[in-house]
């Protein structure tokens, strides 16, 4: 680790100040470690990218459309949205997601925005579904996957998805947003796991940071199909890959993901021809 430091207060009530051992709501980078879940299943030969949804998940509304596994990682399946939608539905923006109001929205939808592959429209609810994969495979759901899998392999110790509102974290950060000069709590009830609802610190991310780049460089497979990307039904190219981007920054190549969630905001991103992630 070259660089390693924190800023700020981690509670505007108390004055606590932020430290590598606070502990913040990471939101859609989350996504890699769904991704780090699929990935390993279809290395054990137990899904396969190609696989219909429906095996799966029959509770899925049947578009008479083919939705594949494939379709879920890189954004392409169709399927809506949950924020949007349950706000549509009625939902207001300072009250609580929940993994069973996402759940309900998928089995209410009545059609597809488009043609499963045809193109790339970035959705939460593709990653909530590879969740329910996870459970229905393994028999497991996908918190207690990853507790098992990554948090305790990597000793992760202070990192866990987020299951109920209710749960107390320890050395957890509030979040706050400015509203003109003052400062307004942020509401982060959410638990949407699969897309999100990761909390962990630096110091854990640095781990895991650290795991998946050797697991590049060793050319593990399971961290390999992280960074495949996919082409859409025509032909062009979908630069997202198993819950992260990969990108061309000023002709360098950059895995990179971003979180956005109730005034929280994270990014990790690896250059992997520089060695180095921020």
């Amino acid at each position: 680790i070259a660089f390693f430091k924190s800023y700020g207060l981690a509670s505007l009530e108390y004055d606590v100040k932020i430290t590598p051992a606070t502990v913040f709501d990471i939101a859609s980078v989350s996504k890699q470690f769904t991704g780090y879940a699929i990935s390993t299943l279809i290395q054990q030969g137990k899904i396969s990218p190609d696989d219909d949804i429906h095996k799966y998940l029959p509770d899925v509304p049947d578009f008479g459309k083919k939705i594949t596994i494939r379709n879920l990682i890189h954004h392409t399946s169709g399927l809506r949205d949950w924020p949007e939608g349950l706000h549509a539905a009625g939902w207001r923006w300072d009250e609580a997601f929940g993994w069973d109001d996402i759940m309900r929205m998928v089995k209410q939808q009545k059609e597809l925005d488009f043609d499963p592959g045809s193109r790339y429209q970035y959705s939460n609810t593709g990653y909530n579904l590879l969740a329910a994969i996870v459970e229905k495979v393994t028999g497991k759901t996908l918190p207690v996957w990853v507790n098992e899998n990554i948090f305790k392999r990597l000793q992760m110790n202070s990192s866990q998805v987020l299951t109920s509102f209710s749960t107390v974290i320890k050395n957890v950060a509030s979040s706050y947003y400015l509203d003109g000069f003052k400062y307004q709590k942020a509401n982060d009830m959410l638990t949407a796991w699969g897309s999100s609802s990761i909390f962990t610190t630096t110091e854990d991310l640095a781990k895991w940071v650290i795991a998946f780049n050797k697991g590049l460089d060793d050319k593990n497979p399971v961290y390999m199909r992280m960074i495949e990307t996919d082409k859409l039904n025509n032909g062009e190219k979908n630069d997202y890959a198993y819950g992260n981007e990969i990108m061309d920054d000023q002709g360098l190549p950059n895995i990179n993901h971003t979180g956005d969630w109730a005034s929280f905001a994270t990014v990790i991103s690896t250059y992997p021809t520089e060695k180095i992630t921020i």
